[in-house]
């Protein structure tokens, strides 16, 4: 089928700043102009447009899993993911031995330069086996930088963000290696206290290095008043502008009210979706783990959450319900955006003059109906 590409849609707008009762935008590949119009203009049955959704921690759906699956899989995954507006995606690997990472590496590489996804994000193995979470145990190693230098050369560049404990061996070493190679430093399943989490954090940002916290709270000690632990380092640093932190905002992973106390304009939504989102309950796979899904929630044979089943359109609408609409812009998409630019929105998470024409048509529901990405409509 020929692509289809629209060259303007009207109905309410929000972005990262503003709600706009109705607007037209305009574009090509990039946006060209928005024009405040006259809601009568938009018509009664006129969707909300809000930015496409920016998922920087996403390890599949549509049973396509980016760790393990065949390109074909993990394709089928990308395509699920834009068809519900997530339009920006990195693909997640989980803890697996360094022959299996370099394979699927240099696969979802491919991807990265088809343009289906973004990049690679590379969750493990250099974590805590105490806080493995649904990772293999037995593929938990300390830090190696000969494993993530063959990593990084096997994706070809593509490799852009690294998950590491901060106490796992040769920290410095791994850090300064992302640093040089413009990898996301993303701090997480960890069991490190609240010492070593903010020394680890001051070494990265010391090193240039764009910092993150993977899924916050989630595989990491609880933060308590006396012992704040990694999550009061990581939250801390956030509010200080110093890292950017993932939450997993699904109502499964964090209550409503943990998302909301440590909401601000660095933290952003993830899916940690797997291979079971999109799909109904059963048995699923994540990297080498068994996992079933009851209820929508996955969990592997300890109990353990065993990544997620939701999307970002979910999510948007969840949060949405509770704060206003340029803020649940900026969670889902712009503060996103703005870690994977390294500081600059790079085009995505906006609707202005300029940015990359990615935009999600939502219903009264706020459920994606149509999906625009890079100026073409997707077949949903």
């Amino acid at each position: 089928m020929p692509a289809h590409r629209p060259t303007s849609v009207v109905g309410s707008l929000i972005t990262p700043t503003e709600h706009y009762a109705a607007a037209r935008i305009e574009f090509d590949s990039h946006i060209t102009a928005v024009t405040p119009i006259d809601p009568g203009e938009a018509g009664r049955e006129a969707l909300t447009w809000v930015p496409g959704f920016v998922d920087l921690h996403n390890h599949g759906g549509n049973r396509g899993a980016f760790p393990t699956g065949t390109e074909k899989e993990c394709v089928a995954a990308a395509t699920f993911h834009h068809s519900r507006g997530t339009t920006t995606l990195l693909a997640s690997l989980v803890s697996a031995t360094r022959d299996e990472a370099c394979r699927q590496s240099a696969l979802l590489a491919g991807l990265v330069r088809a343009g289906l996804i973004a990049g690679i994000h590379m969750e493990g193995p250099f974590v805590s086996p105490a806080k493995c979470g649904a990772q293999d145990p037995s593929c938990v190693i300390p830090g190696d930088p000969a494993f993530l230098r063959a990593v990084i050369d096997s994706a070809e560049g593509t490799l852009a963000s690294l998950t590491l404990a901060p106490e796992t061996a040769h920290f410095a070493e791994l850090v300064d290696m992302c640093a040089a190679e413009g990898i996301i430093v993303s701090l997480g399943h960890t069991n490190a206290d609240y010492d070593v989490a903010r020394a680890a954090v001051d070494y990265a940002i010391g090193r240039g290095a764009t910092v993150t916290a993977t899924h916050l709270f989630n595989a990491m000690p609880g933060f308590t008043h006396r012992d704040p632990g990694p999550v009061g380092a990581l939250a801390a640093a956030a509010r200080r502008g110093e890292v950017s932190v993932e939450l997993i905002a699904d109502g499964v992973h964090l209550h409503d009210a943990t998302v909301d106390t440590v909401l601000n304009n660095n933290a952003f939504a993830v899916s940690d979706a797997m291979e079971a989102a999109g799909m109904p309950d059963g048995r699923y796979r994540l990297g080498h783990l068994d996992v079933a899904v009851d209820g929508g929630i996955a969990r592997i044979a300890n109990g353990s959450i065993a990544g997620g089943t939701s999307t970002l359109a979910e999510q948007f609408a969840r949060f949405v319900s509770r704060h206003d609409g340029p803020r649940a812009v900026r969670f889902t998409s712009t503060n996103a955006a703005r870690v994977l630019g390294h500081g600059e929105a790079n085009g995505r998470g906006d609707i202005a003059p300029g940015a990359r024409a990615d935009l999600v048509g939502l219903d009264a529901q706020h459920r994606p109906v149509r999906v625009i990405r890079g100026g073409v409509e997707l077949d949903i």
